[in-house]
């Protein structure tokens, strides 16, 4: 597989009606549904295709994942959790002082009324992505990298499984099955080779992965290109209002005109929307894995450790542990000790699980305190579109994503209410 990674050089053109900035896979499934739509879409990264958090995430299009993280739940967990270094969240001690603002807006957004706003908007955007996801397959030619098996939440004991029913009754609400297991005869249905003290889980079906997050994200980068997309390699420093449009002053060579803007940037998107004095709260949700070879443990699905905040996933053949969240800004070099302690509970959890010959990986997932991610115009530029913020839900998200900046482009009306999304929520 080519991943894409050598993007040729924006080159001596430098104007174009619709430009891009992001190649992930929220970037590169807008670019794909705008150019099918007949608009002629320039796509610039700085590094490459799926260079953060789209290559080498957990690979879930999670559907049912409507509560926030923002939640009195995690209120009571995070300072139990936030003894252990390598526990399921992490705060480094130096970066405490920069999080404290975004601390307290996730404080906010943590109070039941915000909660439920939160889980409502996030079921509509999750409702629309799932009916968007296989038309943007087929635009891709990647239906054959859907995987339909579910998702298995495990819970240590009856009373960490007890405490989230209530949150089960709530995506009930919104209309998501799943099927409360009790047993460990039961439970070995769905994925024998568990620790005994796996008596107790949550199965969900509508929950689906994809071969290779990775693949994935190449193959929207290739079915750009294939249908005359321009993917090129290009740092955008900053975004200045033109007569004409948008001036993007890039790192390189003479600036960039454009009638109109896509901001799909990821963990990076707030310092360009500072330019033009926007500023989000955005943080960065470091997370670690470790993808195993072929052979590693047979997996049937994907496992959810909820009491330990990460995931094991069937990739590519192989299996990947990972998850967590550990808060250190954009520029910290990674912790790997992060990634060798989820791996170490996998061995515990999954006793045959074959830990030799992985590869590890931390990426950066945007972060907004309410969980939700940033999808509108600019109220100051509305040349600009944002498409930003999704947090562990991206790649869920990037379907949904993309119709709503299509309906930007084309200036018709949505389908879902944009409020709770809104750039200016921020702005009080």
């Amino acid at each position: 597989m080519d991943p894409l990674d050598r993007l040729p050089p924006l080159g001596e053109d430098r104007r174009a009606p619709w430009v891009l900035i992001g190649a992930g896979v929220v970037g590169l499934a807008c670019a794909l549904r705008l150019q099918a739509a007949g608009l002629k879409v320039l796509v610039l990264d700085r590094e490459g295709v799926a260079a953060g958090a789209s290559r080498g995430n957990a690979g879930a299009l999670a559907f049912s994942d409507v509560l926030p993280l923002a939640s009195p739940g995690i209120l009571r967990q995070a300072p139990r959790w936030l003894l252990d270094p390598l526990g399921p969240l992490a705060l480094r001690p130096g970066y405490l002082l920069p999080m404290l603002p975004w601390l307290w807006r996730f404080w906010r957004a943590s109070q039941p009324a915000q909660v439920e706003r939160s889980a409502r908007a996030q079921a509509a955007l999750l409702g629309l992505s799932a009916q968007a996801w296989p038309g943007l397959l087929d635009l891709a030619g990647a239906r054959g990298q859907l995987r339909d098996g579910g998702n298995l939440h495990l819970y240590d004991d009856e009373a960490s499984w007890r405490a989230a029913l209530p949150g089960w009754q709530q995506r009930a609400g919104f209309g998501i099955a799943f099927e409360h297991l009790q047993g460990a005869e039961a439970v070995a249905h769905y994925q024998p080779g568990l620790a005994p003290q796996f008596r107790h889980a949550t199965f969900v079906p509508q929950w689906q992965t994809v071969d290779d997050p990775l693949a994935l994200t190449c193959a929207l980068a290739k079915a750009f290109i294939a249908r005359g997309g321009r993917l090129r390699r290009a740092e955008v420093r900053q975004l200045e209002p033109s007569p004409a449009g948008l001036s993007l002053q890039l790192a390189e060579g003479p600036p960039l005109q454009a009638d109109r803007v896509l901001l799909c940037g990821g963990a990076w998107s707030h310092r360009l929307a500072a330019c033009l004095g926007e500023p989000f709260p955005l943080e960065t949700e470091r997370g670690y894995n470790t993808t195993l070879p072929p052979g590693a443990f047979p997996l049937q699905r994907q496992l959810t450790f909820c009491n330990h905040g990460f995931v094991v996933t069937p990739i590519a053949g192989g299996v990947r542990v990972g998850g967590a969240v550990e808060f250190a800004g954009l520029e910290a070099a990674p912790n790997y000790r992060r990634a060798d302690a989820l791996l170490a509970k996998a061995q515990r959890f999954l006793p045959t699980l074959q830990t030799q010959g992985g590869t590890q990986w931390m990426g950066c997932r945007p972060s907004l305190p309410d969980s939700l991610p940033v999808l509108g115009a600019s109220p100051t530029e509305p040349r600009l579109f944002y498409a930003f913020g999704h947090g562990h839900l991206g790649l869920t998200q990037a379907a949904a994503t993309a119709e709503l900046a299509l309906d930007w482009a084309l200036q018709r009306h949505s389908p879902l209410d944009l409020s709770p999304f809104a750039p200016q929520r921020f702005w009080d």
